[in-house]
C-alpha cells in the first residue's frame, strides 16, 4: 500500500524582529501539526524565524546571533515531525533568503531563494544574495521540491526543482495583500504548474506589519493547475493536506476550498487585520478616533471596534460654530451603536484664544485657509493630549483621495499613530461604509449620503475645493498605480485642464504625505515605501 504524507500548513502571524516569540510559536504548532493532525510535514512561511520584512535590522549583529540560535533550537527540540522553516541565513560576507527542512536533529534540506523582488514594497537586492541551486528531499515516498516566493513569478526555479526529480512543489510565502493578489498569484501558480506538470503547495502568512498586511490565502493545486485546497483569508490557521504518491504524479487528497473574497469584505478585512495588529504589536491599550459626523471617520470607527472590541475604543467629537446639528447627531448616534466611550469637547474656547494671540502677528489681514487649519490644529492638539495622557494611540481619520491632493492639515487632522484607510480611495470608503452596515448596521445613513464636508466654513462642501470624487479617484489611480502620463489620462475621457490641475496637486503636496503616519496598503502603489516622489522637484505636467 502507498504511503500518505500528510503536509501541515501552518498559516500564522508572526513578529518581525521578534526571534524568541516565534520561534516558540513555530515550536508550538509543530507539536500541534503533529498531535492534532498526524502530520509529518509542517510548513511555515517566508523568513518565519525573523519574521517578514525585517528590512535593517538584518544588518544588525543581535539579530544574526539571535537567528542562529533560534535555528538550532527548533533542530533538536521539534521531534516526531519534520519543519520546513524560513530564515535569514548569513555567511561570511553574505546574507541569503533561506528555508530548511530539519527532522529530528538532522537537516533534510536547504534552499536559497533565487529571485530577489525589488519592486514596489520589495527591495530584496538591499539585503540578501541570490542562490542558484535547488533543493528536493524525499518523505514518506514523496520527493518533494522548495522554491520561494518570488521564485514562483518565473519558471526557471520551478523548473530546475522538476529537473532534481521533484514530485510536487512547495512555495513559501511572504506575500503582502492588495485588492485581487489571490487571483493574481493562482493564476501565476497554474502558469508554473502548466510549466512543470507537478502539483504545488502554497504557504503564506497573516497578520499586519506596519504598512503590509499579509492575508494567508495558502492553497494546494494538483497537477493540471486546479485548486484543491484553500485556508480562509486572514485567519490563523492549521490545516492538512494528504499527498499521495502515483504511478507518475503525486495526487492530493480532496481537501476544503474556502471562498475568494469579493473586493469589499477583502479591503475590510485587511483594515481591521492591520488596524489590530498595528495596535497589539505595539502594545497600545486602545485607540482614539476624532468623530467628525463624516463618512471617513465613521469608517474608521467601525474598524477600530471591529479590529479592538468597543471597550478599547475611544470617540470624541470636537464641535465648533461650522459643525451642522446633523453630524453632531449622527457622531452621537454611531457612538452609541458601537458602545464606545463618547466625548464632547467643543473647540470653540482653544480657537478663539489662539486667533486672538494672533491679531497682531497677523496684522489686519483677512480670514483665509489659515483659520479653518487653525481648527484643525485645535482639534489635532485635543486628541494628541488625550492620546498621551491615556497611553492611546491616536487613530487618523484621511483617505487616499485627500492624501493624493494635500487636502489636510499638518499636525491638525493629520495628527496620529496610524492611518488606517489612508490607501483606500473616497469612492471606496463609501463602498466600505455600505458593505460594513451590511453585516450589522453601526454607520446612520446620513452620513453616507450626505454630501462630503470638512465643515471649517459656513455651507462648505469638498467639492469647492475638488473635483467630484467620481472624477477625481480614477484620474489618481490612473496617475499614482500607474504612472500613466497626462495625454493618456486624457485619453480615458478626462478634461486635459482637469487632468493637469490634479496632478499638479498631488505633486506640491508630497512634503505634507512624508510627514504623514503609516497606513494600510491595499492597493498595487500607496503613499508609503512603494512611493518615492521628491518633495523637490522642478518637473512640469505638459499643458
Amino acid at each position: 500500500m502507498a504511503d500518505v504524507l500528510k503536509l501541515a500548513i501552518a498559516q500564522v502571524d508572526l513578529a518581525v524582529g521578534d526571534v524568541s516569540g516565534n520561534t516558540q510559536r513555530i515550536i508550538d504548532w509543530s507539536e500541534r501539526a503533529r498531535d492534532e493532525l498526524g502530520a509529518d510535514l509542517v510548513v511555515f512561511p517566508e523568513l518565519a524565524v525573523c519574521g517578514y520584512p525585517p528590512e535593517d535590522l538584518l544588518f544588525h549583529a543581535g539579530l544574526r546571533s539571535d537567528v542562529e540560535q533560534a535555528l538550532e533550537r527548533i533542530r533538536t527540540d521539534v521531534r516526531g515531525i519534520a519543519v520546513l522553516v524560513g530564515f535569514p541565513e548569513y555567511t561570511d560576507e553574505k546574507i541569503f533568503n533561506s528555508c530548511a527542512v530539519f527532522s529530528d536533529g538532522k537537516t533534510l534540506c536547504h534552499y536559497r531563494k533565487h529571485r530577489l523582488p525589488n519592486y514596489a514594497v520589495f527591495d530584496e537586492e538591499r539585503y540578501f544574495a541570490s542562490g542558484s541551486k535547488p533543493a528536493v528531499f524525499s518523505l514518506r515516498g514523496v520527493r518533494l521540491g522548495l522554491v520561494i516566493c518570488e521564485d514562483i513569478w518565473g519558471a526557471k526555479p520551478m523548473q530546475m526543482a522538476r529537473a532534481a526529480g521533484a514530485e510536487c512543489i512547495v512555495a513559501i510565502n511572504g506575500s503582502p495583500y492588495e485588492r485581487r493578489c489571490q487571483e493574481n498569484r493562482e493564476r501565476v501558480a497554474a502558469l508554473r504548474i502548466e510549466d512543470v506538470g507537478v502539483p504545488l503547495v502554497y504557504v503564506n502568512m497573516v497578520g499586519g506589519q506596519d504598512e503590509l498586511v499579509f492575508d494567508g490565502g495558502s492553497f494546494a493545486m494538483d497537477a493540471s493547475g486546479n485548486v484543491v485546497f484553500r485556508a480562509p483569508p486572514f485567519e490563523q490557521t492549521l490545516s492538512v493536506l494528504e499527498l499521495t504518491p502515483g504511478a507518475d504524479q503525486v495526487r492530493f487528497e480532496p481537501g476544503g476550498v474556502a471562498p475568494l473574497l469579493d473586493d469589499e469584505p477583502s479591503v475590510y478585512k485587511a483594515l481591521v487585520t492591520g488596524t489590530r495588529d498595528y495596535v497589539d504589536k505595539h502594545g497600545f491599550e486602545g485607540v482614539v478616533v476624532g468623530l467628525s459626523g463624516g463618512i471617513d471617520s465613521a469608517v474608521v470607527l467601525a474598524i477600530a471596534c471591529d479590529a479592538l472590541g468597543a471597550d478599547r475604543v475611544r470617540a470624541v467629537m470636537m464641535p465648533f460654530r461650522y459643525t451642522s446639528s446633523m453630524s453632531q447627531e449622527d457622531a452621537a448616534s454611531q457612538a452609541k451603536t458601537l458602545g464606545v466611550r463618547y466625548d464632547v469637547i467643543p473647540i470653540a474656547p482653544i480657537y478663539d484664544a489662539t486667533t486672538a494671540q494672533l491679531v497682531q502677528a497677523f496684522d489686519g489681514a483677512g480670514e483665509d485657509v489659515t483659520e479653518e487649519n487653525i481648527q484643525a490644529r485645535c482639534r489635532g492638539l485635543l486628541l494628541m493630549a488625550i492620546s498621551n495622557k491615556t497611553g492611546w494611540m491616536l487613530l487618523t481619520t484621511g483617505n487616499k483621495s485627500e492624501m493624493a491632493v494635500g487636502y489636510a492639515t499638518l499636525y491638525g487632522d493629520m495628527a496620529g499613530g496610524f492611518a488606517p484607510i489612508k490607501d483606500c480611495p473616497k469612492s471606496l470608503v463609501y463602498r466600505l461604509a455600505r458593505y460594513r452596515n451590511g453585516l450589522s448596521p453601526c454607520i446612520p445613513e446620513r452620513v453616507i449620503t450626505r454630501a462630503p464636508s470638512a465643515e471649517l466654513r459656513p455651507d462648505q462642501k469638498d467639492s469647492d475645493s475638488l473635483p467630484d470624487y467620481d472624477v477625481l479617484d480614477p484620474i489618481l489611480e490612473a496617475f499614482i498605480e500607474y504612472d500613466q502620463s497626462v495625454s493618456e489620462i486624457t485619453a480615458r475621457g478626462f478634461d486635459r485642464a482637469t487632468v493637469i490641475r490634479v496632478l499638479e496637486m498631488v505633486k506640491r503636496n508630497e512634503y505634507k504625505r512624508r510627514q504623514a503616519p503609516p497606513g494600510i496598503r491595499i492597493s498595487s502603489r500607496a503613499f508609503g515605501r512603494d512611493w518615492r516622489y521628491p518633495i523637490t522637484s522642478g518637473y512640469r505636467f505638459p499643458p
